[in-house]
C-alpha cells in the first residue's frame, strides 16, 4: 500500500494514509462479502430484514477483523485485548448504522440493499478511525 500511496496524484499521497487505501481496499471485500450474504438472507432465505442484517453484518465484520489485522496493521499484539476492544467498536456501529441507520432507511421505503450501502459509508468512516488510532494503535 506504501508504494500505491506514494503514486497518488494531485499531492493525495501526503494525506492519505497506507492503512486508509488497506482498509478501503479490505473493507471493499468484505463489504461485498456482506451485500452478498445479505441478499442470500433476505431475498434466498425471506429472512426479516434486522436478522438478516445483523447475520451478514457479523460474518463479514468477523472476516474484516482478520483480514485488516493480519495484512493491513499487521499487528502482533495479544489478539484478545484487540478482539475485545473490536467487539465493542461493532456493537456500538452495528446499533447506530446498521440498525439504526440502515433499518430507519428501510422503514421509510429505502430498497434494503441501497440502505445497507448509506449505513455502510458511515460505518466505513467509522471504523477506520476506531481500528486505526484504538483497535491497531500500537502498530508503524
Amino acid at each position: 500500500m506504501e508504494v500505491v500511496v506514494r503514486r497518488l496524484p494531485f499531492g493525495l499521497s501526503r494525506v492519505v494514509a497506507p492503512s486508509f487505501l488497506g482498509f478501503a481496499l479490505i473493507n471493499g471485500f468484505t463489504f461485498g462479502v456482506d451485500l452478498l450474504l445479505l441478499t442470500a438472507f433476505r431475498s434466498g432465505l425471506g429472512l426479516p430484514v434486522p436478522i438478516a442484517f445483523t447475520i451478514a453484518y457479523v460474518l463479514a465484520f468477523g472476516l474484516s477483523f482478520v483480514l485488516n489485522r493480519a495484512l493491513n496493521f499487521r499487528s502482533h499484539a495479544p489478539v484478545g485485548p484487540q478482539a475485545g476492544l473490536y467487539a465493542v467498536a461493532i456493537l456500538i456501529n452495528y446499533l447506530a448504522f446498521i440498525l439504526g441507520v440502515g433499518s430507519a432507511l428501510t422503514a421509510i421505503g429505502l430498497q434494503y440493499l441501497l440502505s445497507r450501502i448509506v449505513a455502510g459509508a458511515c460505518e466505513a468512516a467509522f471504523m477506520y478511525s476506531v481500528m486505526r488510532w484504538i483497535i491497531f494503535r500500537d502498530t508503524k
